[in-house]
């Protein structure tokens, strides 16, 4: 143990973790880059764009608040909203007003989105049994 500016810091302790943490910045490195070339090769999919099909296909309902996306996903809404906006383009998702509520919007997923993010649950699921 070092004693510095009365507090006692354990290098040996410190230095562990630094190790641990860049360890684990360089396996998210590889499972990010493997998910993004595996999901856009055989689905045209962004690892975000399967992470809203997936939350969204996941819900109870098959349909999502918009900034509860943006929650799921943990982007900013404006991002989730063009993610949304390329999906919905691709006849994966369609967005609607609530009824009782005009400020909210929803997102839902079709079949033609089911079906692609089904197959893409399959690929995601591949590459972190062989990278993890």
């Amino acid at each position: 143990m070092v004693k510095k500016g009365g507090t006692v810091t354990d290098t040996t302790a410190a230095a562990e973790r630094a190790a641990r943490w860049q360890e684990l910045n360089r396996l998210h490195a590889t499972v990010s880059q493997r998910l993004e070339q595996a999901l856009r090769a055989g689905h045209e999919l962004t690892p975000p764009e399967y992470e809203i099909l997936a939350g969204v296909a996941g819900s109870d309902s098959g349909c999502m608040r918009m900034q509860r996306v943006a929650e799921l996903v943990g982007l900013p809404q404006s991002t989730t909203s063009r993610l949304v906006a390329r999906l919905e383009s691709a006849g994966l998702l369609e967005r609607y007003l609530c009824d009782t509520d005009r400020r909210g919007v929803y997102t839902q997923i079709t079949p033609t989105g089911r079906a692609i993010q089904a197959a893409a649950a399959a690929t995601y699921d591949d590459v972190l049994r062989e990278v993890l």
